[in-house]
């Protein structure tokens, strides 16, 4: 396996193994509220975790196309229903080991489609769309900040997707310091920003099934038609209604896993 599937695919790991360590936090304390979370090693290694995974996301998406890597992303998924069943004995449901065995034959089929390509040579015009992309989910945060649980996961979705579609077109120069002088690098970290105080939120007032789900179906959806659309992301000759079928089928399987009980913080 190449750099970037394997940065891609120990991402999805590290989001997964993130959500059960937090988990277990959250259990050891006992429902203790914030404090008893910031003092928790279990649940700072969690949060640890999922930076690591995110860091290894953008720098997958520097050589993969974005419908490519945030599948791979969707499929950590499946490895938290996993991990959950022998780390926490959470339940396993019949349509969930079904939902996990489909999850990954449509990855595969996704992996296949997508080849390595360098990152996309992009006009100011799409820098500018994504720095105000970033700065647009920020202020709909701010001004629905009372909205529902759905109305926030799919702002955090959206925030994602812009961090997602920066991190595959940012250009960083060979002296890798000057990267904090591009735009598009500072929307990166904002649309990032945006996306981790959205799905909080979102946490915060629903279930978290129905938010996971809606966080990752945008999350899949929006980078894929994007990078194909506006960033030139290549799918290999003769696959794309596969493509297309298996991206269907990711979101699809994100829906019914992210509402298993073994899904960490379902109750």
């Amino acid at each position: 396996m190449t750099p970037a599937p394997a940065a891609a695919v120990l991402a999805a790991c590290g989001y997964a193994a993130g959500s059960v360590l937090q988990a277990s936090g959250v259990r050891r304390t006992g429902g203790g509220g914030p404090r008893g979370l910031v003092r928790s090693p279990l649940y700072l290694g969690g949060l640890g975790a999922d930076g690591v995974a995110w860091l290894l996301s953008l720098l997958a998406l520097r050589r993969l196309p974005a419908f490519a890597v945030q599948s791979l992303l969707a499929g950590s998924l499946a490895l938290t229903v996993l991990l959950a069943r022998a780390v926490l004995g959470s339940r396993l449901r019949a349509r969930d080991t079904a939902a996990v065995a489909v999850l990954v034959a449509a990855l595969a089929v996704v992996g296949g489609a997508g080849t390595e390509q360098p990152s996309p040579a992009v006009g100011g015009a799409v820098g500018l769309g994504l720095c105000t992309g970033a700065g647009a989910v920020l202020l709909a945060l701010v001004l629905l900040r009372r909205s529902g649980s759905s109305t926030q996961a799919v702002l955090a979705g959206l925030g994602f997707s812009v961090a997602a579609l920066g991190a595959r077109v940012v250009t960083v120069p060979d002296e890798r310091w000057r990267v904090v002088l591009e735009p598009v690098a500072w929307a990166v970290v904002a649309a990032g920003v945006a996306g981790t105080l959205g799905y909080a939120a979102a946490l915060e007032r629903g279930p978290v099934g129905t938010a996971t789900a809606l966080l990752w179906s945008v999350e899949v959806v929006v980078p894929a038609v994007a990078g194909v659309a506006l960033l030139g992301d290549a799918v290999r000759p003769g696959w794309t209604t596969a493509a297309a079928v298996a991206l269907v089928v990711v979101v699809a399987c994100s829906v019914v896993l992210a509402g298993s009980p073994a899904a960490p913080g379902e109750p």
